[in-house]
């Protein structure tokens, strides 16, 4: 089989999964990037369609799907990074049932408006690597299946399922919901995150980089069941949300193991 030129129509199926969101919800599969996610992607079980990988190369994962070769510098052309590793697959989105997986966690993470792939990624690690059963994004979230998240997640996007919900659909499931402040506003009574109880079955509530999370959910009628905070002793006042949710998850898995029986 001859190698793919730049113009065939897997390269610009690549192309398209790697640049646009809707392509890739319109095909149902995204593009994951080098051997170490590949490889994870295979072992935690997903569907690989194809790989591909420079011509001549002579190298393949089992069971990464088909395998193509490129033309000289086709990959560099389509790679969304500037010196790429081989090979690019085409990996399916699985099918995820948000209300079953909703009913049985019991270590929720809700982003709320998260607009950073980077943040995504990070935050699909940190949880992950915490014990999270479950990622919530609410709708008009950023992408995790874009190659920026993918990447960032090192691979926990593969173990950790992520889901859109609203937090209204999350609430119905009765989960405690902690919603994280940087600060103290009009409706919000916080507390230390050490002082929470985060030990049963929960949701930590993130909101957008930039807004946080709406002001509408202060008064005792918003969906928040908790406002807690991580105290500050420096200028900052506050901390990145992949950090933030970082600690927060953390300290619920510290709370987790301690208590558990």
């Amino acid at each position: 089989m001859s190698a793919l030129a730049f113009n065939n129509n897997k390269i610009q199926q690549l192309r398209r999964l790697l640049g646009r969101r809707s392509s890739r919800y319109d095909d149902n599969c995204f593009v994951v990037e080098g051997p170490v996610l590949a490889a994870e992607a295979v072992a935690a079980g997903w569907d690989c369609q194809a790989q591909f990988w420079p011509d001549g190369s002579g190298s393949s994962i089992a069971g990464a799907g088909p395998i193509h070769e490129l033309a000289d510098g086709v990959l560099e052309r389509v790679a969304s990074t500037e010196t790429p590793q081989p090979p690019l697959c085409i990996v399916s989105m699985p099918e995820r049932d948000s209300s079953a997986l909703l009913a049985a966690a019991g270590f929720v993470v809700v982003l709320d408006q998260i607009s950073d792939p980077g943040n995504m990624g990070t935050i699909a690690r940190s949880v992950e690597a915490a014990g999270a059963d479950l990622v919530v994004l609410t709708p008009g979230s950023v992408d995790p299946y874009g190659p920026k998240a993918v990447r960032a997640s090192a691979g926990a996007l593969f173990h950790v399922p992520v889901v859109t919900a609203t937090i209204e659909e999350v609430a119905a499931f009765g989960l405690v919901l902690f919603g994280s402040t940087s600060h103290d506003a009009p409706g919000r009574s916080t507390e230390s995150y050490t002082s929470a109880d985060l030990s049963g079955r929960i949701a930590l509530v993130m909101g957008n980089e930039a807004a946080g999370l709406p002001s509408e959910w202060n008064d005792s009628a918003g969906p928040i069941d908790q406002w807690i905070t991580i105290p500050h002793q420096g200028r900052s006042e506050s901390l990145n949300v992949a950090m933030a949710t970082t600690v927060l998850a953390f300290e619920a898995a510290r709370q987790r193991f301690e208590r558990s029986p």
